[in-house]
């Protein structure tokens, strides 16, 4: 992978990971939905700033991820894009204040090592 792949895939995993905290934090704004407020929830989504911008964010990591595909094979992107989750528990962690679960940190250390093992290049 060269330096400019590289560089898309960490705006790709960058962007995605910023969407799921704006996300996150819009949702927090939004309160739980249940059966009697779904539409006005639904409707209230286009109003909450958090929300809007993590779309955004969303929409730039796939820029970022369909511009890394025209260069690296699909069997290289698409495991190392799930490094997301890896940035997302963390994320939850120190930003959330979520615990992290020992064998969710196992799960995350066999992302880690598997995105090794995609990308790595004799």
């Amino acid at each position: 992978m060269t330096l400019q792949e590289f560089a898309l895939l960490l705006m790709s995993v960058l962007a995605s990971v910023a969407g799921q905290f704006f996300l996150k934090a819009g949702a927090l704004k939004l309160g739980k939905v249940n059966i009697g407020n779904t539409i006005s929830h639904i409707l209230s989504i286009i109003t909450i700033r958090e929300l809007l911008i993590g779309l955004t964010c969303y929409a730039l990591g796939a820029v970022a991820y369909i511009l890394l595909l025209t260069r690296v094979n699909l069997s290289i992107a698409g495991p190392s894009v799930s490094l997301v989750y890896v940035f997302s528990v963390l994320l939850g962690y120190f930003l959330f204040r979520e615990t992290i679960p020992l064998t969710r940190l196992v799960g995350l250390s066999f992302i880690v090592g598997g995105v090794i093992l995609v990308v790595w290049q004799k």
